[in-house]
């Protein structure tokens, strides 16, 4: 070997040693190339895979936004009239989902029929370029149960060809039950304070007139009296003026019971009576006005004695209320006292043989203030009104049983301790 290189002369090492590198240099270049190719893809691979990891963490979120809003985003295809929904809440929920590329018809299937022709017109017309967007809303249908759900559509065209032609729609679908809730909640406040504004203007008329007419008899009897020498004549006028004077007082009474009824409710006197002793003391409070228009007053014999514990004198106020009703709405017949014990509760009740109240009137609206079944009768409308506050401030509750021409049966049900 070494007498092989000694053979060798320096002029023909140096050719050697410019061929090798003549050879071998391409190879680094090409070697080089290739890793700065790689690291340079490499680099690139790195930010496409955090642009599309970065991409399906917001596609993730997009859609739990979508979905926490239930709000569903589709496509149709104008031309195939096929409808694609891109992000559906309904998946979560118990309403039937369109499967991709579906006939655009389905889009109305569970819509209720008051509103599927409408809605079903809006999105022909929009498809066939008749109008750029449209907005409804809907009722529809669950699949397995009984519920009614509301939506609203939104939808514009978002491509045309050169015609002008729609070549794809998009839109949005979403569920507005909380919506319409409020809605309904606010319609329901207007026409509640519409009513109440109403029932107030009409008990400043009746007020007036309840207090103008007592007066102007109490006035206008008063001076006939003083010149009235006949016996017998200042007499019925006497009576007469007391007569207005009481119905004056019960109507001041009522707005002061009321008014202090709903301001503090009152303190609570508790006692511990029989029912049947209360009965006999609102008999004699109103015989005589019974024996005027010759009607029977009288108690319902029950099988046991009840002894209530409650407020004696707020339980008395609601029975009398009832008694003088039933006294002013009766022309023959008479009124009757009674009581029963059911479930833990006491009923008071006091029914009549007078005219009664149509069923559809029956209702809790009867003990609101100010209302009147019959606007020419007398009185304000604050009576039944007073009795469900006083026996609110008892526990209890109100009510009515009637038959128009029948008679009526009200009634206080109070805890029986």
């Amino acid at each position: 070997m070494i007498r092989i290189l000694s053979s060798i002369s320096f002029s023909d090492l140096l050719r050697l040693d410019v061929l090798f590198w003549v050879a071998i240099l391409p190879l680094l270049i090409i070697s080089l190339g290739i890793l700065l190719l790689q690291y340079r893809q490499n680099l690139r691979l790195r930010r496409e895979w955090r642009i599309l990891k970065k991409s399906k963490r917001r596609a993730v979120e997009y859609d739990l936004v979508l979905k926490a809003m239930k709000l569903s985003v589709w496509h149709i295809d104008v031309q195939a009239r096929t409808i694609t929904y891109d992000c559906d809440y309904r998946d979560s929920m118990d309403i039937k989902s369109i499967a991709p590329n579906s006939d655009v018809e389905l889009f109305c299937n569970n819509l209720l029929p008051e509103y599927k022709e409408r809605v079903a017109k809006s999105l022909k017309d929009l498809i066939e370029g008749h109008v750029d967007k449209v907005r409804e809303q809907y009722c529809f249908s669950s699949v397995h149960s009984d519920r009614l759900n509301w939506g609203e559509m939104f939808a514009i065209v978002d491509k045309r060809d050169a015609d002008g032609t729609p070549l794809s729609v998009v839109g949005t679908s979403m569920l507005i039950d909380k919506q319409k809730e409020i809605e309904q909640e606010l319609i329901e406040a207007r026409n509640q304070a519409e009513e109440s504004d109403r029932l107030k203007t009409a008990f400043l008329a009746n007020i007036s007139h309840e207090v103008r007419t007592p007066l102007n008899a109490i006035v206008g009897f008063s001076e006939v009296l003083s010149e009235c020498q006949n016996e017998e004549e200042r007499a019925q006028l006497a009576a007469l003026i007391k007569e207005n004077n009481d119905r004056l007082l019960h109507l001041f009474e009522d707005m002061v019971s009321l008014s202090r009824l709903e301001a503090s409710g009152g303190t609570i006197n508790k006692s511990r009576f029989k029912i049947d002793e209360m009965f006999k003391e609102v008999i004699r409070k109103y015989r005589m006005d019974a024996y005027a228009k010759t009607l029977t007053l009288q108690i319902y014999q029950h099988s046991e004695d009840l002894e209530p514990y409650t407020d004696y004198s707020r339980l008395m106020q609601i029975v009398n209320h009832y008694v003088e009703n039933a006294l002013k709405f009766t022309a023959e017949g008479g009124v009757t006292l009674g009581c029963n014990k059911q479930l833990g509760h006491l009923r008071v009740w006091v029914s009549d043989t007078g005219k009664g109240i149509a069923p559809e009137n029956c209702t809790d609206k009867l003990f609101e203030r100010f209302v009147k079944i019959d606007e020419f009768e007398q009185g304000t409308g604050l009576g039944l009104s007073v009795c469900r506050s006083l026996a609110m401030s008892l526990g209890g509750n109100v009510g009515v049983e009637s038959q128009l021409g029948k008679g009526s049966r009200f009634w206080v049900e109070i805890p029986f301790e």
